[in-house]
């Protein structure tokens, strides 16, 4: 068969009729796996090979999937036929959540169910949930620490260092190089730089406050490892707080990101004012403190207080930071009005993707400009 034929044959889908191929053996079983979910229209309940509310023949279908597609095709196509099939239900059979591909989209789904979910599924969905946090965690863990120990280190650094060793000899020479002697082949130091001693005590407060809307799902996701991640460093003082229209203090959760993940509760409703008057009771090192705040920003409680909440932090010092999202997907809708007046306030909301996460924290720790940083990051993804 024709390469060129038998490519559009499978990306047509159909019988054989458009382009005069027919299929066999894997590549017949590849387009049966994908006309189960595509065939028949966008929304349609029937699909020519009739998955139908059966969890067995479901969770066959996935585990076709699997073998015939890489996993990034593999997530694509899970979350299309949670949307195009009504598959949420059967989300919370045991047989079917044992043939998923975990990844962080599943895991949303999976957490807005958390209520209604059967006993027996929820032990599957949460070995789920904690192989994806593993993996996470695995990718994020080194990377975040040492950002976040750098930028400690640095904004520690003093020009009065009390100790020869606590002299840093490489920025001292550059910091002096117009002292430099010709004749005797040295500079002569007129200010030195140093490293601050290193304390025990905690350096920094970490408030991060998360926004539960059903359309934060992955930010929630991403928050919670980065959350268990920051806690787990001894120079920063670390609270996670989730909120609707009401505020959940998960803290103390946050040496168990998975426990963490099904203390939430995806969907409802919005109030920002109230979760950002709980998060100013946590801080109590305004000059050493970062709040963050992940929300798409539609607020339904009271705009005017919220935003003069806002302004009472940076006034007193706090290092105020609104992310839009914190997911590989971009800015979610979000309120534009609320995202302006902030930014006119000295506050700029965008979007972050984890993998910039752990550098827009050191940005923080060392109080550079945040909104700044930001253009440079969108400057260099455009290039």
């Amino acid at each position: 068969m024709d390469e060129r034929l038998r490519r559009w044959r499978m990306v047509l889908g159909g019988d054989a009729d458009g382009t005069g191929c027919s299929l066999t053996g894997t590549d017949a079983q590849m387009d049966g796996a994908l006309a189960a979910l595509y065939d028949g229209g966008e929304g349609s309940a029937e699909r020519s090979a009739g998955l139908g509310a059966s969890a067995p023949r479901v969770a066959r279908w996935l585990g076709d999937i699997r073998s015939y597609f890489p996993s990034t095709v593999v997530q694509v196509m899970q979350k299309d036929a949670v949307e195009r099939l009504n598959l949420t239900r059967l989300l919370m059979e045991p047989e079917m959540l044992d043939a998923v591909e975990p990844d962080v989209h599943m895991v949303g789904t999976l957490l807005s169910l958390n209520r209604v979910m059967p006993e027996k599924a929820r032990e599957s969905a949460r070995a789920l949930v904690r192989k994806v946090v593993s993996e996470l965690e695995r990718k994020l863990v080194q990377k975040t620490k040492a950002a976040v120990t750098g930028a400690l280190d640095r904004s520690a650094r003093t020009h009065r260092p009390k100790r020869v060793a606590d002299i840093d000899w490489d920025r001292t020479i550059r910091a002096n190089l117009k002292n430099y002697l010709p004749e005797r082949n040295t500079v002569i130091p007129s200010r030195l730089v140093g490293y601050g001693r290193r304390r025990r005590a905690v350096q920094r407060e970490v408030v991060l406050c998360i926004d539960q809307s059903g359309s934060m799902a992955a930010s929630v996701v991403y928050s919670s490892v980065f959350g268990a991640v920051l806690a787990s460093m001894s120079s920063l003082r670390t609270s996670l707080v989730v909120f609707d229209t009401a505020v959940v203090d998960l803290t103390d959760q946050l040496h168990d990101p998975v426990e963490l993940l099904f203390g939430t509760q995806l969907g409802g409703g919005t109030d920002i004012n109230r979760a950002i008057a709980y998060s100013q009771g946590l801080i109590t090192r305004p000059n050493d403190s970062i709040f963050i705040l992940i929300s798409d920003l539609y607020e339904g409680g009271v705009r005017e207080e919220m935003l003069r909440r806002v302004a009472q932090m940076t006034a007193a010092g706090v290092q105020v930071i609104v992310l839009l999202a914190l997911s590989d997907e971009g800015a979610p809708f979000y309120d534009h009005d609320n995202a302006a007046a902030l930014a006119a306030m000295g506050v700029p909301a965008f979007a972050c993707t984890p993998d910039a996460f752990p550098d827009l924290m050191a940005a923080a720790i060392e109080r550079r400009d945040i909104g700044q940083w930001a253009e440079r990051r969108l400057e260099r993804a455009a290039t």
